[in-house]
């Protein structure tokens, strides 16, 4: 008897974990195919390190080969959906097309840079979301300290000394408070450039981290603002040239470095399967199953999963939720065959962690709010205890931050015209 195949999309939190999850249910029972345009997990809340120099970038990508096993895994970017005949079509990275038929389909294709109609964004700015876009920022801001050392105009050498942040969200916040300190100690290194790095973190919300606890959001500003982080809510950018952004406010900042933080969309793939969504998302039930597809699940940032805590809600695009969603949609695919019996979703909120650089972070575990080092402790335990693979080498990384001067080169691997902010795919280098 032929085994039932269940083809997952996307190896993101939701779609990893759905792998991992159902490898150890089904067995030998079923064949697991994970269809992913990388062969590593990303663990993405530690991007903003590998900017920085703190972790090394291999670090945060987690081999599928090896930590999943059981699942073979497809390399390839998936370019249809035959809901009809149960088939997903795919291109490999050297342009080959194929087909792989299912009898369970999860769809997780995660999500991409979140765009706005503001002028000039689009060419200028580089977003977050990838592996490629945080080697190419680290190679861009220690390339921009270098050309302000040798410039003898202190207009140049402001403008490439000025880096402006975009969304004071999650990943912005990190990426402000990572940035001022890997620009402090490059400055350190360069005792003839007396010029000290601007950072500025902007957002239309009237606080930072404005999704968190209010006290969370509260340590966050403190630490910012007292590192020399130019924080202004209630701000955004108007528009961007190629030297400088006009802000919202009237004022015009010359810069070379434009950093799109503002938040994330559904991947446009999910638009091209013709089913109903929310949002930019796919309309699921509570068990994760697309309306009038059962043999279809959606789960993380494509879905839009009902959320029992908020009633009328779907739920927001996290790591956490995805990561959850992942494990229910295997759980339920291994009850549609007869093994234990579905579940709706539910979850609990854990708190969160936000890692602010050096010995500062801000954490709340099960509602209590903590900063400085016990949330410093915190954020890092989770992470450890988050990521699926390469923990003794993060925390190797980590160690050796804290007790040796940071080395800083600029390898060049990632030219900027490679990581477009319109991209649908930021976490491969585009060719061209």
């Amino acid at each position: 008897m032929t085994k039932p195949r269940v083809v997952i999309v996307g190896a993101g939190f939701a779609g990893y974990h759905a792998a991992k999850t159902l490898s150890r249910l089904a067995g030998q029972r079923a064949e697991i195919v994970l269809l992913n345009t990388t062969d590593y997990f990303l663990y993405l809340p530690l991007l903003p390190e590998v900017a920085a120099g703190v972790v090394e970038p291999t670090r945060i990508a987690v081999p599928l080969a090896g930590t999943l096993n059981g699942v073979r895994v497809v390399i390839g970017e998936a370019d249809q959906v035959d809901l009809q005949n149960r088939w997903v079509g795919y291109h490999s990275p050297e342009g080959d097309h194929g087909r792989l038929a299912y009898d369970r389909l999860v769809l997780s294709v995660g999500s991409v840079n979140k765009l706005l109609p503001i002028p000039g964004v689009t060419e200028y700015a580089h977003g977050f979301r990838g592996l490629p876009e945080a080697l190419y920022l680290h190679d861009h801001v220690v390339r921009q300290i270098e050309l302000a050392e040798l410039t003898e105009d202190p207009a140049e050498q402001r403008a490439r000394t000025t880096f402006v942040v975009v969304g004071a969200g999650y990943t912005g916040t990190e990426v402000a408070a990572h940035g001022q300190l890997f620009t402090d100690r490059l400055i350190a290194q360069r005792p003839h450039l007396k010029v000290r790095p601007r950072w500025m973190l902007l957002d239309v919300a009237p606080r930072v981290l404005p999704e968190l606890d209010q006290r969370m959001s509260t340590t966050a500003d403190r630490v910012l603002r007292r590192r020399g982080v130019d924080v202004r809510m209630g701000t955004s950018v108007s528009e961007a040239t190629p030297d400088g952004v006009m802000l919202t406010d009237g004022e015009y900042v010359p810069t070379c470095s434009l950093i799109w933080c503002v938040g994330v969309r559904p991947d446009p793939f999910v638009a091209e399967l013709g089913l109903r969504t929310e949002r930019g998302r796919l309309v699921v039930d509570e068990y994760l199953t697309v309306p009038g597809r059962p043999e279809v699940y959606a789960c993380g940032d494509a879905a839009a999963v009902p959320d029992p805590s908020r009633p009328g809600q779907i739920c927001a695009m996290t790591a956490q939720h995805a990561q959850r969603q992942g494990k229910l949609a295997a759980h339920n695919i291994a009850a549609s065959y007869g093994q234990g019996t579905r579940k709706p979703y539910k979850h609990y909120d854990l708190g969160w962690v936000v890692d602010l650089g050096g010995k500062e972070a801000a954490a709340n575990p099960l509602k209590v709010s903590l900063s400085g080092l016990p949330a410093k402790a915190v954020t890092r335990g989770y992470h450890l205890f988050a990521m699926p693979g390469n923990r003794p080498r993060v925390a190797a990384d980590w160690l050796l931050d804290a007790s040796l001067p940071r080395p800083a080169v600029r390898l060049g691997l990632v030219p900027a015209h490679a990581v477009p902010l319109e991209s649908e795919s930021p976490e491969v280098v585009h060719r061209g």
